[in-house]
């Protein structure tokens, strides 16, 4: 068995390395121990989608000037949940990308907030939800398609949805991103460019992706009181989004000194822990039941 494991990994690493071509697999080798990490991850998130054992957790998006004008942000996040503990999607994903299971986890976000929202319909008519998709998914047409059918099934629901992609994922896949995002916001669909800034080249393709919201690079916004190139780099991409129509969301925004800086900048909306920290996505919820299905949090 672990012979098969081994000789499965080996074969892994030669088509990463261009295919038609023999790796031969050495234990001392770091790359393949890298490898073996992730095959154990592969394993773990099959058994996690089997069992039922994701979960997701909420963080408010709120406007940087107060507001009664606008509805209600928040962003679902995503962990995995193994006996006690909670696993942060920085520990799985890196393996769901390299053996393409990200359509399949996107798919059961993508279910289960439909789900909750289905049991409270109101929600979505006073609130925006962020759902992050990967670029992997966007990029397979049978997960466009799926979502194409959800969408007309739930249109009602799926209005309060923003999709939520990397800039990562817009740099490595920009045609098969942008198709998708043009096909879906012909239905209707919001979506978000998250990680904005760390790859300048994505700024000249911004026009043309159609994004409703910018989220500025949370490494540039929770350092920017410290260091004034960083503090460039969030006002000159504030502005450019403005220029475009685009609204801006400041991520990691960890301090009250962060908060005065974006406000003073003229960013739009912002999340962090000097917001609110993530919290269960049942208890959003909560208020809901009862008050039958009308939710309004701040």
């Amino acid at each position: 068995e672990e012979l098969m494991a081994s000789a499965d990994i080996a074969c892994y690493a030669a088509k990463d390395g261009g295919r038609n071509r023999i790796h031969v697999y050495q234990p001392s080798d770091t790359e393949m121990e890298e490898r073996r990490g992730e095959m154990n991850w592969v394993s773990e998130i099959r058994m996690a989608l089997d069992e039922d054992r994701f979960n997701l957790l909420f963080q408010p998006i709120v406007p940087v000037s107060v507001s009664d004008t606008v509805p209600a942000h928040y962003e679902f996040l995503l962990r995995m949940q193994r006996d006690n503990e909670c696993i942060l999607p920085m520990a799985f994903i890196p393996a769901a990308e390299r053996y393409k299971l990200m359509p399949e986890i996107d798919r059961w976000v993508v279910n289960k907030t439909i789900t909750l929202l289905k049991e409270f319909p109101h929600f979505s008519e006073s609130a925006i939800v962020l759902v992050n998709l990967s670029g992997q998914s966007l990029c397979d047409i049978s997960f466009v398609e799926y979502l194409e059918e959800e969408i007309k099934t739930h249109s009602l629901i799926v209005s309060g949805i923003c999709f939520e992609i990397s800039e990562r994922a817009v740099i490595s896949n920009l045609r098969g991103v942008r198709d998708a995002i043009k096909r879906l916001k012909k239905c209707g669909c919001r979506f978000a460019l998250d990680d904005f800034g760390g790859g300048l080249n994505s700024m000249g393709n911004l026009p043309e992706l159609g994004v409703d919201y910018v989220k500025l690079d949370g490494n540039f916004v929770k350092n920017m009181c410290n260091d004034p190139i960083n503090a460039a780099m969030v006002r000159a991409i504030n502005e450019i989004a403005h220029t475009m129509g685009v609204a801006t969301i400041a991520e990691m925004v960890e301090s009250e000194e962060v908060l005065e800086s974006i406000r003073v900048l003229g960013v739009d909306y912002c999340q962090g822990h000097v917001i609110a920290l993530p919290q269960p996505v049942e208890e959003l919820f909560n208020e809901a039941r009862k008050t039958e299905g009308l939710c309004v949090i701040s």
